[in-house]
């Protein structure tokens, strides 16, 4: 092969030696192969450049290669088929992470994207599916796509629109196209569902948090409003050159806000719908295969052979299934299934139902006859697992949901659950242990629900599946208590209701609670609905120590609201006030709803004076301090913690020496921040000294922590006070003890505290290494103060520059 030869001319070129040499003509060929002759002269010009591996072996068999000539004929072919850039993970002490100046625009993106070294992580949360190595035809509408890749023009980023019938393969074209174009597209191919045939189909709000969370933005960091998500979208993506797959879209409003602005990014989406409201995209509107198209497919999915030893029943077959992507798909792959089965006993099973076949050629029912012949070829319990998984909530499910649901052993459910994949009926996850559906096949599974069970078994499959998931989701989340003894639970709590497969630590517990939060807080709202009110506080209860931990899942607000709700509905008083102070949380922290936070720990508080709970009445002056003081009442707010820690102090009880020290550093930070840090060290010293007598009851290591939070805050106490000296070994000691118990969100911060205070020492040399070990730490968690640690380093780099720094006097502590 000549050097200036690409790869996929060499095979073009080498496949047409070969076919003239053996004296075949293009259409002889691709008859005795199987392939369809537009395919075969595709390849031989080189539009075709990398034929996937069973048309070669087909084309190597036609031309009756020996096996030295048949592997060379593939090596060509492997040359030219896509190869995406190999992505390489960040890595921290490997990365050199750029320093911005303050001000600048670099500086303000730094607070939300993540250091160009992340953008080519080779796992997100957002990969695309797997491409179909069968995948067939669609040439001038992939081609259409390439010309846009390859005109692109930042200031105008394509938007391209795929469009037409249900089971046309939209999704299945988009996907082969990312795939194709990804060599394009090095800084990363996401895919989201937007799931525009459920009744609340995904809204433009969470859609956008998922696509910035999958591109690197900490989910700490995701705005709270629509359009500043869109905003931050757009500012992420500006210099990156990725590729969007927005699958299943619904209306024209629901893809606006998640389109890039100026950016180098393809945007591919795909709908039932026209979205001819959509300004300014390119369409691409599938139509039916042709006849040669739809025997090419089922050539690819069951092998040449079987197709060429039944030609005419192949093309029957093809014309029974209305040319309908799906339709051919879920036929070739029950045959492919059934190896011994000849293709003309599928074709006389079609011809056998002649108005399910008038139905197959008209609209939206095409499909239904392959549906259906595939669903009757299952056994009564495969048919069963199959329609009971349409009652999984969220987008997809694990083999325990359909084992639950279908009333089976997990082993049992888990090979049901293969098997439809097998079959075509499921779709597997591509990295996880989980399943899903077409949207079409949802449908069609519903509405076989509907025939086939009646009310009471979709009920008790409904009350057996959350009964457990709630138990599950409890025992999970009670990992996560600070005291937490692995010595088990107490008698009434009950347990796990499968400890064999129980989550064994927090990592674990934490994935599963991610994984299954659809379908626990689906089971909370119908156990809530059932009456069932004991198991909503419980479950809520037990949640509390997790949602610290995952602050930025706003479902916390229905937990504890329900919750609050369920105490009510059970006349426990106590459990009202508890779950009131939660929900108070909820809204401070992860709605940033700081008005309504108020008015509910306002409600905490009057219920817990006249309940005379004084644990809860220190508690909800704390949460009311909190929204006082983010609604910038910060006078109200210290106000309402000196009425908080006066109230804990007369208290016993180790609960409220903990809820004590909580509000003693909450105190001293917002004095420190009134510019009163004399008055804040005074109170962080008597939070020291609480963790210095220790809590009867509670373990060293919680206590060590709080203690770590008193110092870090003494230490910034002091060097408020310009007492630089004396502030260096209280903020080592926090930085210290965070790193022991590896909390990176606390242990960076402290670090850039100590930092800065070494650079106010004129110890510059220390000064530097502390500073960037704290900014690379910091941008490594997306954390608002890494603007700040640039803002030290560079004062340090600028010789003879002001010693007067910006000081973040608010960490993620106390």
């Amino acid at each position: 092969m000549g050097t200036g030869t690409p790869a996929g001319g060499a095979f073009g070129a080498h496949l047409r030696a070969l076919r003239t040499g053996a004296g075949l003509s293009q259409a002889e060929l691709a008859q005795s192969a199987g392939v369809s002759v537009r395919g075969l002269s595709d390849m031989e010009r080189g539009t075709s450049r990398g034929p996937q591996r069973r048309t070669v072996q087909a084309l190597s068999a036609a031309l009756r290669l020996d096996p030295a000539a048949a592997r060379e004929l593939e090596r060509l072919a492997s040359l030219g088929r896509p190869r995406p850039a190999r992505a390489e993970a960040f890595r921290p002490d490997r990365a050199e992470i750029p320093r911005p100046a303050a001000g600048s625009p670099a500086a303000r993106d730094a607070a939300t994207a993540q250091p160009p070294a992340t953008r080519t992580a080779a796992h997100h949360t957002l990969a695309l599916p797997r491409d179909l190595s069968d995948f067939t035809a669609r040439g001038p509408a992939l081609d259409r796509l390439r010309a846009l890749v390859e005109d692109l023009d930042p200031a105008r980023p394509p938007v391209a629109v795929i469009c037409g019938q249900p089971g046309l393969g939209k999704t299945s074209f988009a996907v082969h196209a990312a795939h194709t174009l990804a060599p394009h597209f090095p800084d990363g191919q996401f895919t989201l569902d937007l799931r525009g045939m459920d009744d609340c189909p995904v809204a433009p709000r969470d859609a956008l948090a998922r696509l910035l969370r999958a591109l690197g933005v900490a989910e700490a960091a995701v705005p709270a409003g629509t359009e500043d998500r869109a905003g931050l979208l757009r500012s992420v993506l500006r210099e990156r050159r990725a590729l969007l797959l927005l699958d299943n879209a619904a209306t024209e409003d629901q893809v606006r806000p998640l389109l890039p602005g100026h950016s180098p990014t393809l945007t591919l989406v795909t709908s039932r719908h026209t979205l001819a409201g959509l300004e300014a995209v390119h369409r691409t509107e599938l139509a039916l295969l042709r006849r040669e198209e739809a025997v090419e497919l089922l050539t690819r999915i069951i092998g040449p052979e079987r197709v060429r030893q039944e030609s005419q029943a192949a093309r029957d077959l093809a014309e029974l299934c209305g040319h309908l992507p799906l339709a051919v798909r879920i036929a070739g792959q029950r045959l492919a299934s059934c190896p011994g089965e000849r293709l003309a006993k599928l074709v006389d099973r079609f011809a056998a139902h002649e108005s399910r076949l008038d139905a197959l050629r008209a609209g939206s029912l095409q499909v239904r006859a392959a549906f259906e012949l595939s669903y009757q070829q299952l056994d009564p319990t495969a048919r069963t697992v199959f329609r009971r998984a349409a009652l999984a909530d969220g987008p997809d499910f694990s083999p325990r949901t359909a084992a639950l649901l279908a009333g089976l052993p997990l082993r049992h459910a888990a090979r049901y659950a293969q098997d439809l994949t097998d079959a075509g009926l499921l779709q597997p996850h591509p990295s996880a242990d989980r399943y899903r559906f077409h949207d079409l096949l949802r449908l069609f599974a519903t509405a076989q629900l509907d025939k086939e069970d009646t009310p009471a078994d979709i009920s008790l499959a409904h009350s057996r599946t959350d009964a457990w998931m709630l138990r599950r989701a409890t025992a999970a989340a009670r990992l996560f208590t600070i005291d937490h003894r692995p010595d088990g639970c107490r008698d009434d709590e009950g347990g796990d209701p499968d400890p064999a497969t129980a989550p064994a630590d927090r990592d674990q517990a934490h994935a599963w609670l991610e994984a299954e939060r659809t379908q626990w807080l689906a089971a909370l709202r119908r156990t809530q609905t059932a009456g069932r009110h004991r198991e909503v506080v419980d479950t809520a209860e037990a949640m509390h120590w997790f949602s610290d931990r995952t602050s930025h899942w706003e479902l916390w607000t229905e937990v504890f609201e329900r919750a609050v709700g369920s105490a009510r509905a059970l006349n426990s008083r106590r459990d009202e006030t508890v779950h009131l102070n939660y929900l108070a949380w909820a809204h401070n922290t992860c709605l940033h709803d700081h008005a309504t936070a108020l008015s509910t720990a306002q409600a905490a508080l009057a219920l817990a004076r006249e309940t005379d709970d004084q644990l809860q009445v220190g508690w909800a002056h704390n949460y009311a301090a909190l929204a006082l003081d983010r609604l910038g009442r910060s006078d109200e707010g210290i106000a309402h913690l000196h009425q908080g820690a006066d109230c804990l102090s007369r208290q016993t009880g180790p609960q409220s020496r903990l809820a004590e020290l909580s509000i003693l550093n909450a105190l001293g930070r917002l004095l420190r921040q009134a510019g009163r840090p004399d008055e804040a060290l005074t109170v962080h010293r008597r939070s020291e000294a609480l963790c210095r007598a220790g809590i009867p009851g509670k373990p060293h290591e919680l206590i060590d922590l709080y203690r770590a939070s008193a110092q870090q805050h003494i230490g910034n106490d002091l060097a408020a006070l310009h007492r630089w000296a004396e502030a260096e070994a209280p903020l080592r000691h926090a930085v210290a003890r965070f790193e022991a118990a590896r909390m990176p969100a606390w242990s960076e911060p402290a670090r850039l505290d100590l930092g800065i205070v070494l650079r106010r020492c004129h110890r510059d040399e220390e000064a530097r290494a502390t500073l960037t070990a704290a900014y690379e730490g910091l941008v490594g968690l997306n954390h608002p103060r890494q603007l700040e640690a640039a803002d030290q380093l560079r004062l340090l780099d600028e010789a003879g520059g002001s010693l007067t720094g910006t000081r973040g006097e608010r960490g993620p502590v106390g």
